[in-house]
This record gives structure tokens, C-alpha cells and sequence, in this order.
């Protein structure tokens, strides 16, 4: 596919920009540079992946989730706070 003058002016005005004159030939040659790139995917072999393939479906090893009760933690960033009153952060209020 090759991007001419016309196309440019097309995609412009869909895209609802403006391009400066000296900037046309160079956006031209951006534009096909990018059609080109994307070309390359009508030359993979793609015979043995099913058109429904989703990566998703895979099987990958999932480790058992353990509760852990570490209150300690908690104490921790408590004391940090300004403010703290039965485990929870005191907050001015903002809504009123």
C-alpha cells in the first residue's frame, strides 16, 4: 500500500489535523515506513495456530494461596500515621 497525497489529505482531515506543507513528504514517508512494518505479518507462518488461539487459555502452574495473619504489620505502618484510632487511619474530613 503506498501513501500518496490524496490518502494523506484523507487521513487529515478523519483525523481532524492539519499538517504544514514541509511536513507532508515527511509524514508521507513515516506513514509507509509503518504499513510496510505491519506488511510483515502477511508473511508469518501461521498454518499450525488455530484462528481462535488465545494465549489466555494456557495451563500455568498456580501456587496454593496461604492466609497469614501477621498483625504486626499493621502496628507498623499505624505508627507511622498522624493519626490512628482502633486500627484504622483518622483523616480530616473533607465532605460535609
Amino acid at each position: 500500500m503506498t501513501i500518496d497525497v490524496a490518502l494523506l489529505n484523507r487521513l487529515t482531515k478523519l483525523g481532524g489535523i492539519t499538517l504544514e506543507e514541509e511536513k507532508l513528504e515527511e509524514t508521507k514517508s513515516h506513514l509507509s515506513e509503518i504499513v510496510d512494518f505491519v506488511e510483515n505479518i502477511n508473511k508469518l507462518d501461521l498454518d499450525g495456530i488455530p484462528a481462535s488461539f488465545n494465549p489466555l487459555d494456557s495451563k500455568l502452574p498456580m501456587r496454593e494461596d496461604i492466609v497469614e495473619s501477621k498483625p504486626q504489620i499493621a502496628k507498623d505502618i499505624l505508627k507511622n500515621a498522624p493519626s490512628a484510632e482502633d486500627n484504622f487511619f483518622i483523616v480530616p474530613k473533607i465532605i460535609e
